[in-house]
């Protein structure tokens, strides 16, 4: 593609979430370049588990089958459960499946997708393709080396560091995924809280033949207690391609030479002269940590580089991946005209509290995880939340209008729409499946006065809404014995509605028609879309203080 200078986001950081970030704006139809500085995307696995909300999210761009079809995805479609072993050859010390674990519980009712295992190496690589199916421009072994913002938008000069070349980028606006290490979140000011370093590990990616060792057992994870040293080993393919998670501690990194990456694996799988071959070898750091605010003026936090939690849960980077989803549309709706600027102050007051929730479990999960091999009190923290409600019953904060901030349950302003399966063209489809580009008001089956008035209210404000009333089905006897779970799962009547955000999530309801559905439904938008903004004591613009929570 042709560089320009000139482009509506700049996206810093080519990992998982900076491609994520790539491909939901260009769906959007915003015209989006990252900048990549290391040469090729990632060779080594890294991480892997990709919940079913990023699924969902997935599955919009059209993704899904795609990653189901990866090699590691195919092959580790079975696996679940972590145990504890002295050696993967030896005895078995210890398993963990808890009440908290997903792959202990069915998921079907709350979404129309499940769990994936794609490792990190692979993943990317679609994403990549499908951001620049859509448009985007992506150019990797290119350094962001400043940025700077003013009111109308934001100077970058970058570097080609194949040629050494410069390059000054205008853009509306600047997300930073750059990282744990994010230079874009240091040159801001941007502090951090949470509970600070939980460790620092060696992944060591490597071939061996451990079918033998492994016999029928298809874990997700298997520590190792046998080594001298805290370790664990992760299936790539259940066969002949792994990593090994060393502990160590900082300083050390020079130790982990070949050899010794090759003794480390021959140990924990109980197989001495087993032969080896390292692919590649990583340090990471495991920490809790959340930046004190996702936004600074025209600059956006996203992924590691704002927040940071243990891969415990494997919440981590689908975090960031619905950081990503949730500041995509919103940009896009500024970017368009349709959304008052005052929208993308909600990415930090809905994606910060999630933030902290989520590096919370994840942080009791890792320190639960030495209970398996009798080392900690043998019941869980009561304090861990199921993975079902870490990663689904979280609640944004409902736009002004859009609820009294104490209504509950399924449906409700600020939650999560719920999945409600329904037969369209002989086809079954998610209820999901109608959220994407636009707000989507959605009325049940005795709810035709929405329609038009809702058409006409959005036109008035010259902001696009799809309308959906549905419909009775004729394998079923009337039009409310038809829709009636959608209707109990959403908290409305038969000719109630509901608004629903281009992220699938509620920002508005009515039980049933009102009086004048055209005003209730202009009235919704408007909340959704043109948020006002007080005056805080500091002289700046913030966001009205929200009417309500984010809890599971």
């Amino acid at each position: 593609m042709v560089a320009e200078n000139r482009t509506s986001v700049l996206v810093a950081g080519g990992g998982m979430v900076g491609l994520s970030m790539a491909a939901f704006l260009s769906w959007h139809g915003v015209r989006c370049l990252l900048v990549e500085r290391q040469p090729a995307l990632t060779p080594h696995p890294r991480a892997r588990g990709v919940n079913p909300r990023t699924m969902e999210l997935l599955r919009a761009l059209g993704l899904e089958e795609r990653v189901r079809d990866t090699a590691s995805s195919k092959a580790l479609a079975r696996n679940a459960g972590v145990i504890a072993v002295e050696t993967l050859a030896g005895r078995q010390v210890g398993e963990l499946r808890q009440y908290f674990m997903d792959h202990v519980t069915d998921l079907g009712e709350l979404s129309p997708t499940g769990w994936c295992m794609c490792y990190q190496d692979e993943l990317e690589p679609l994403l990549y393709e499908r951001a620049s199916e859509l448009g985007a421009e992506l150019l990797l072994d290119t350094e962001l080396l400043s940025a700077e913002a003013d009111d109308t938008g934001v100077t970058a000069v970058l570097r080609d560091r194949g040629r050494g070349a410069g390059r000054t980028v205008r853009a509306d606006y600047l997300v930073a995924a750059d990282g744990a290490g994010s230079e874009t979140r240091a040159r801001l000011g941007i502090g951090t809280h949470g509970p600070g370093s939980l460790g620092h590990f060696m992944n060591v990616a490597f071939e061996a033949d451990l079918t033998e060792p492994l016999g029928s057992r298809r874990f997700i994870m298997c520590y190792v207690t046998g080594t001298g040293t805290r370790c664990a080993l992760l299936p790539v393919n259940n066969r002949d391609r792994w990593m090994l998670h060393v502990m160590y501690r900082p300083g050390e990194e020079a130790s982990f030479t070949e050899r010794r990456c090759v003794e480390l694996v021959r140990a924990a799988a109980g197989v001495p002269g087993l032969d080896v071959r390292v692919e590649s070898v990583l340090p990471w750091h495991s920490a809790g940590l959340v930046a004190d605010r996702f936004q600074d003026g025209r600059v956006f936090l996203a992924g590691d580089a704002a927040h940071v939690m243990p891969p415990t849960g494997a919440f981590g980077s689908n975090t960031g991946v619905q950081d990503a989803h949730n500041l995509a549309w919103k940009l896009a709706a500024v970017l368009r005209g349709e959304a008052s600027p005052s929208l993308l102050a909600t990415y930090d007051a809905e994606r910060r509290p999630v933030a902290d929730l989520t590096v919370a479990q994840a942080v009791l999960r890792h320190a639960d995880r030495p209970r398996m091999a009798g080392q900690a009190p043998a019941a869980p923290d009561p304090a861990i939340l199921p993975d079902e409600q870490v990663i689904f019953d979280y609640r944004y904060p409902a736009p002004a209008g859009g609820g009294d901030g104490r209504e509950a349950g399924p449906g409700a302003p600020g939650t999560r729409a719920p999945h409600v399966p329904l037969v369209v063209g002989g086809a079954e489809r998610s209820t999901l499946d109608l959220y994407a580009r636009r707000p989507v008001l959605v009325a049940g089956p005795e709810g035709e006065a929405w329609r038009g008035a809702a058409a006409r209210a959005a036109a008035g404000m010259g902001v696009p809404l799809d309308v959906h009333v549905l419909a009775a089905t004729p394998d079923a006897p009337g039009p409310y014995d038809a829709h009636k779970s959608w209707c109990e799962r959403h908290g409305v009547t038969p000719s109630g509605a509901v608004l629903v955000r281009p992220d699938g999530f509620v920002a508005w309801r009515a039980a049933a028609e009102p009086a004048d559905p055209g005003a209730a439904v202009g009235d919704a938008l408007a909340a959704l879309l043109r948020p006002g903004l007080t005056e805080d004591a500091a002289g700046g613009p913030r966001l009205r203080p929200p009417t309500g929570s984010v809890t599971p």
